[in-house]
């Protein structure tokens, strides 16, 4: 059996649009992940700021193979069936939320200590502070690393 060149570019179109569909739907995972573990992080600095960094150390510090594995055999052990493209979906969301909240919580602490005091004197409540005045600034400072 042979397989033509053309054949091989024809494979390598159609995976194209899988590894696109999976890059896109991960990357949304990962942003959704890490605003929350930032909210958490400066919402509640006492145990946001351990919960945030045992995470980024656990899934940093671990390959990203064997989290595919890991999310792909454990999760029918807990129960949960899935197919291999979920599997993929759940572990690269998490794998990104590691790496962007890391970025993003560098962004943040970049913003000087002084907006963040100018906003509390105008009476602004946690959410509001970083949805009005610390998060627009952030996300300035952010484009570049997270793009990247």
């Amino acid at each position: 059996m042979s397989i033509s060149v053309w054949d091989i570019m024809g494979y390598l179109l159609m995976a194209t649009r899988w590894t696109v569909l999976l890059s896109l739907l991960a990357f949304a995972g990962g942003v959704a992940g890490s605003l929350l573990l930032l909210l958490l992080r400066f919402g509640a600095p006492r145990y946001g700021k351990r919960l945030m960094a045992l995470y980024v150390e656990v899934f940093q510090g671990t390959p990203l193979l064997l989290q595919l594995f890991i999310v792909f055999f454990g999760m029918p052990m807990l129960g949960l069936e899935t197919t291999a493209t979920m599997a993929a979906v759940v572990a690269l969301s998490l794998y990104a939320t590691a790496y962007l909240s890391e970025i993003w919580r560098g962004c943040i602490e970049a913003i000087p200590r002084g907006q963040w005091d100018a906003a509390a004197s105008l009476g602004m409540s946690f959410v509001k502070q970083m949805g009005l005045v610390i998060l627009p600034q952030a996300f300035r400072i952010s484009i570049p690393p997270t793009v990247g």
